[in-house]
């Protein structure tokens, strides 16, 4: 209209709960009805005059779609396809998994948990549990948001605030089940800073900067006295400085160190520590079931009933030699830092809360500015001194534990005794300086049958075995039943049993994987709806591309970085016009799938989509004054003339009316 290309696309986000809830409602198979209600919207989208280049059409669920899904996702990479990357960072960034592999087979990187090893000495299953660790798809056995009413796990941003299934408004618990994950908090700093570089509205940069929420700090290791030995507790925290007003620590419930609580109480117990039961044992056994049955909002409720129980283990502080008793309560998150934390009541509301109805001592190690015209004593036994700055107090000692030298903090200002405590746990080999995320990595795993198959089958020894690429699309089979096997809304405890399980014959494969024939076993987890709509905007390029995921001049054109004067050096997009809801969803993940193809080279933009405009959202219903005016077209509204033909046109599509080539345009 411009005399610019513009492509006139339509895609169909096409897996998903709607299409399989109606499946299992119906005894329908959801591609049927899918496929049929696609083939409506065409109609009516036609009939309405809307204009758009059905060979640039296609839907997620297509086979020659969802191949590509499988083999570009983070969780492999396509042969054949690979550019140079475009980027040398050394950190944060994806490279392939040979590359390590390489490092550990030279012996150039010490293989973790094996000094000493060389990588052919290790068996197969050691090699993959050690490549788990640093893959950006990987399996772990962590606390996820399980819904027993929908029968399935769901991603955090799948949780309502108050605790419930997105879809279903079913509650969520909190259970340790073995799931594939992607380590989007790899690139928690990367999706940060790359914000700079887009033209998005601000609010939705800071809904994304306060999701993933990057803070600096330190880790810290604390020595744990159990009956199975000394065991490690690293803890998480934004104010090293305060470690000399440490009283206590706390787990969460979920913590492993709980693994190891002794069989009786120590004999100084306090009785109200014990929350009346016999036995550390049995207290936090039924302890970690009530907390199960809460929702994670309930548990972090500032305004809400502060539990917990003594665990009848102590913590050791690494500067001052304290033996610190440790408790385990609900409000400490497993998911969220390391699942545990030193608590310094004289700072914080939630410890001094706890400190108060558990009779813990409240030390205060940081002061009011002198020009603040506040004081100490104004919150001395009544509340925490809450302040990110303030001179430093009550925070010296002759003799440290882990060094045996002395070490001061007092007098300095908060900024000053974090940098300078910092220094001393790094020197102390007890800690470090370090960043942290709000945002947890993305569950990837969903227990539904209509979704995209993981390209994985597992050996005999649970090992996992990416398939070759000329074995994709995996086609997902019939079952008897399409839904996943739901439990009563309030069973926390049940597990996950997917459709896909009820189909033995595809379950159990023979394949040749490059030393003879064996037998394998199929994930039956599928991939969540979100991971086709991660890179759809790539694939309008050219949808019929069996070769490549998408063809590297083709995207360098409509999509490389200053393909036009306004793209920038992120390139992508130039224009996406969608709702403020897709924020921390949609918007977040494809951002890292797409810088993830970025590093690997499939990709020359580092951004998926450069300019962002929200369409906004109806809140009231109008006068009839004014929907009356809204009707009419604007007094500027002209029909546009006929776009100039262009080398990448590839065709004619059909022409917009009048009445559609302004949505067209969009």
């Amino acid at each position: 209209m411009k005399g610019e290309n513009v492509l006139h696309a339509m895609g169909y986000d096409a897996f998903g709960l709607p299409a399989e809830q109606y499946a299992v409602q119906t005894g329908q198979h959801p591609r049927i009805t899918t496929e049929q209600n696609i083939a409506n919207m065409r109609r009516q989208l036609h009939r309405m005059g809307l204009s758009f280049d059905n060979r640039r059409s296609f839907a997620t669920i297509d086979p020659g779609y969802v191949r590509w899904t499988s083999g570009s996702s983070p969780a492999s990479t396509t042969p054949g396809t690979t550019r140079t990357p475009p980027t040398v960072r050394l950190q944060g960034c994806a490279r392939p998994i040979s590359t390590l592999v390489e490092q550990f087979e030279s012996g150039k990187r010490a293989i973790p948990g094996f000094e000493g090893k060389a990588w052919a000495d290790l068996s197969e299953a050691e090699q993959a549990d050690v490549l788990n660790d640093f893959r950006l798809a990987y399996i772990s056995k962590s606390p996820v948001n399980w819904c027993p009413g929908l029968g399935t796990v769901l991603a955090n941003e799948e949780v309502t605030a108050e605790g419930k299934s997105e879809r279903g408004n079913f509650p969520v618990f909190q259970r340790e089940l073995r799931q594939w994950s992607m380590r989007i908090t790899a690139y928690g700093h990367r999706l940060i800073e790359d914000l700079d570089t887009i033209d998005w509205p601000e609010k939705v940069k800071l809904m994304q900067r306060n999701w993933i929420g990057e803070s600096h700090g330190a880790s810290v290791h604390f020595d744990v006295e159990t009956p199975n030995g000394v065991k490690d507790m690293e803890i998480y925290t934004t104010r090293p400085d305060t470690l000399f007003g440490t009283t206590f620590a706390v787990v969460s419930p979920e913590h492993h160190l709980l693994e190891n609580v002794p069989e009786e109480w120590p004999a100084e117990t306090p009785e109200d520590w014990k929350g009346g039961y016999a036995t550390p044992v049995e207290a936090v056994k039924a302890y970690r079931l009530a907390a199960e049955a809460k929702t994670a909002k309930d548990r972090v409720d500032e305004a809400g009933e502060k539990t917990g129980l003594f665990t009848g283990l102590y913590a050791i502080n690494p500067i001052t030699g304290a033996k610190l008793p440790l408790f385990t309560a609900d409000y400490v998150l497993m998911d969220y830092g390391t699942g545990a934390i030193m608590a310094v009541p004289g700072g914080d509301q939630r410890d001094y809360d706890f400190a108060v109805k558990f009779g813990l001592p409240v030390i205060y190690t940081v002061k009011p500015l002198p020009e603040s015209g506040d004081d100490l004593a104004n919150y001395e036994g009544k509340a925490p001194f809450v302040s990110h700055d303030g001179i430093v107090i009550n925070s010296s000692i002759d003799a440290t534990k882990a060094k045996g030298d002395s070490l001061s903090l007092d007098g300095l200002r908060v900024d000053e005794a974090i940098d300078k405590v910092n220094a001393w746990l790094e020197s102390a080999g007890v800690g470090k300086g370090t960043v942290s995320y709000r945002l947890r990595d993305w569950l990837f795993s969903r227990q539904r049958y209509w979704g995209e198959p993981f390209p994985i089958v597992y050996g005999e020894d649970g090992t996992p075995h990416l398939l070759p690429d000329e074995q994709l699309p995996i086609n997902l089979p019939d079952v008897p039943d399409y839904s996943p096997k739901t439990f009563d809304p309030e069973d926390a405890e049940s597990n996950p049993e997917a459709p896909l399980s009820r189909n033995e014959d595809w379950v159990k494969v023979e394949l040749d994987l490059g030393d003879g024939k064996k037998t394998y076993y199929r994930d039956t987890n599928t991939m969540p709806n979100w991971a086709g709509s991660c890179w759809y905007y790539m694939r309008y390029l050219d949808p019929t591309d069996t070769k490549h995921m998408v063809e590297k001049d083709e995207f360098d054109y409509w999509m490389g970085p200053d393909h036009n004067k306004t793209a920038g050096k992120s390139g992508g997009v130039d224009l996406y016009i969608g709702g403020v809801e897709h924020a921390v969803l949609h918007l977040l993940y494809s951002r890292f799938w797409h810088k993830v193809l970025f590093d690997l080279g499939y990709v020359d933009s580092m951004e998926p989509f450069h300019k962002l405009f929200n369409q906004g959202m109806i809140q009231h219903t109008p006068t009839p004054t004014t929907a009356a005016s809204t009707c009419r077209p604007p007094k500027w509204w002209k029909v546009p003339p006929t776009p100039t033909a262009s080398r990448r046109s590839h065709g004619t599509a059909s022409m917009p009316t009048a009445s559609s080539a302004r949505w067209a345009r969009a």
